[in-house]
């Protein structure tokens, strides 16, 4: 039986926006945008939280974009090191792109107190937990792949030391048989010079071992029932030469 085949890394949108990646920003996001909202009281809860998302979005969007892109860096740049920069930079970026949006109040941002104020607390809040985020998401993407190449090392060596077990045990049969045969052989013929009424159902037996036997040649892939006639066979040829010292009884379920 054959290695199966690893599964193929996900890749694109299917990598950037996994269901696990989802869920952590915008849990994370929610508890941010939770803690935060006393400190707008000009804002709800929910509006608050929904600011937080879009944070949250960015930065894991910045993180899946240059986890694939571009294909090859500088050697003194560490893709890691390039995530957590971008995730950085995707919070004051998300941040200031809701805040030049349409307001109540026509000017711009940072003439507003109030305004200008959460717009620094929202950023800062922000820079200060997602790269930390992102630096925790590489260490278990680290992990995972340690572990994952280590089980295909394992399920690999596991795969050839089945594949030398099957060699060592081809050979020993091509050992055996060619000796089992010729004395069976040897024996039919003592038993035919004999004249003795045994020698037909010592040569149906090999008849059958070999019936058995000789497809194992070309198929090396046996049923249980193929294995059984063999050793049925195999076993009755023993038990004919040596009668007084062979007793069996196969049973299969």
């Amino acid at each position: 039986m054959e290695a199966p085949p690893p599964s193929a890394k996900p890749r694109g949108l299917a990598l950037t926006l996994g269901w696990r990646r989802l869920l952590v920003a915008l849990v994370a996001s929610t508890l941010l945008g939770l803690l935060l909202s006393p400190a707008f009281p000009a804002l709800s809860t929910a509006r608050v939280i929904g600011r937080e998302w879009v944070v949250g979005l960015a930065a894991l969007l910045a993180f899946g974009l240059f986890e694939q892109w571009p294909a090859r860096l500088p050697q003194w740049l560490a893709r890691w090191a390039l995530q957590v920069l971008c995730v950085a930079l995707a919070v004051p970026l998300a941040v200031l792109a809701q805040y030049l949006l349409p307001h109540d109040d026509p000017r711009p941002f940072w003439q507003v107190g109030a305004r200008l104020n959460g717009f620094f607390m929202m950023t800062m809040t922000g820079l200060l937990f997602a790269p930390w985020i992102a630096v925790a998401a590489l260490f278990r993407q680290r992990d995972y792949a340690a572990r994952s190449q280590a089980l295909a090392f394992e399920l690999e060596r596991s795969e050839l030391e089945r594949k030398a077990l099957d060699s060592r045990l081809r050979l020993l049969q091509a050992q055996v048989e060619p000796h089992f045969l010729f004395n069976t052989l040897a024996n039919v013929r003592e038993l035919v010079d004999a004249g003795s009424p045994q020698a037909s159902a010592v040569l149906d037996n090999l008849i059958a071992y070999l019936r058995a036997a000789v497809p194992r040649l070309h198929d090396p892939a046996t049923t249980m029932r193929q294995e059984l006639e063999l050793v049925r066979a195999y076993l009755e040829l023993m038990h004919m030469r040596m009668p007084d010292r062979l007793q069996f009884d196969l049973q299969a379920d």
